[in-house]
């Protein structure tokens, strides 16, 4: 059995192979057991695929599966997990963002510390500010709602072979891989580093796929949104009862509300509260439809080995 198994996704990342591919088999070298690097093509439209191929002609441990189409980040960390021989498997984003560096001291944090699983931890990162604050606001609120106590996390980690097995029998289509990970439990310590910023290319997550992922994050493991929704109907409910009490006794007591603004600012309140929380119980049901869909969450072309 390979002895660690590295996975690595790529989506249009031509700038930086060459580089990423020098400094993962360095790093790899460093922990001085038998290793394969996994790099899953999301369907990139450049020259990715061509570059990864021929860097794996000058080192064999280099493999390559290509995905059909792009299937999304945890899509294509999901195929290169089921594709992992190794005892320990490593997960790093292939932007370089997660450094390398940091495989073996991954590697001997788990074995000095008993774990399971060894995750990265973020004390900083460069990006812009906007990014910077969205980030923090998402893992606040996801904490919060989750009592996770990771903090500022992704999908950089190590998981020896039973973490992992663990690991892939979650099936769901709606996938947050760090949520994913918290849940199995296990035995879990951290490696604490600073989050550089891109050496080359331009970050394929958009703020919309940013979004896309919080949405997945809360709502696939928290129903404090739906219980939101409930009580403040309830609360409503109650105002509403007050208030029609009100108008009633005002109406029979011949003092009645004259106008309409009233009348239409509470029908706009109200009309906006159930779009809102009908919207909240369409991410439930849309997450419903895609599990019972039961569609594989990729689909692999080839797969270089």
């Amino acid at each position: 059995m390979t002895s660690l198994s590295i996975i690595i996704p790529v989506y249009n990342e031509q700038e930086l192979i060459p580089e990423l591919c020098r400094r993962v088999a360095e790093s790899a070298e460093k922990t001085g057991t038998d290793y394969e690097v996994i790099f899953i093509n999301d369907g990139s439209t450049d020259s990715t695929l061509e570059l990864l191929l021929e860097t794996r002609k000058q080192n064999t441990r280099l493999k390559v599966l290509n995905l059909s189409r792009n299937f999304g980040h945890q899509a294509a960390f999901t195929a290169g997990l089921n594709y992992a021989k190794g005892e320990y498997t490593v997960m790093m984003d292939g932007d370089l963002q997660d450094p390398p560096e940091l495989i073996p001291d991954l590697l001997n944090k788990l074995h000095t510390s008993g774990s399971d699983i060894v995750y990265g931890k973020r004390t900083g990162r460069k990006a812009p500010l906007s990014i910077r604050i969205l980030t923090w606001l998402f893992h606040k609120i996801f904490d919060r709602l989750n009592k996770n106590t990771q903090g500022d996390t992704g999908n950089f980690c190590l998981l020896n072979r039973k973490a992992l097995d663990a690991f892939l029998m979650l099936n769901e289509k709606n996938r947050y891989l760090p949520g994913l990970r918290f849940f199995i439990g296990f035995k879990q310590e951290y490696v604490a580093y600073h989050r550089p910023e891109r050496s080359a290319g331009k970050a394929k997550m958009s703020f919309w796929k940013l979004m896309k992922l919080a949405f997945d994050a809360i709502f696939s493991f928290s129903k404090i949104p739906i219980r939101i929704a409930l009580i403040i109907g309830i609360i409503g409910i109650l105002i509403s009862a007050v208030g029609i009490g009100i108008v009633i006794y005002k109406k029979l007591t011949g003092d009645a509300i004259t106008g309409w603004t009233s009348t239409m600012l509470s029908i706009y309140f109200l009309g906006s509260v159930q779009l809102f929380f009908l919207g909240i119980l369409g991410e439930y049901v849309f997450r419903i439809y895609k599990e019972t869909q039961n569609r594989p969450v990729y689909v692999v072309k080839e797969y270089f080995a």
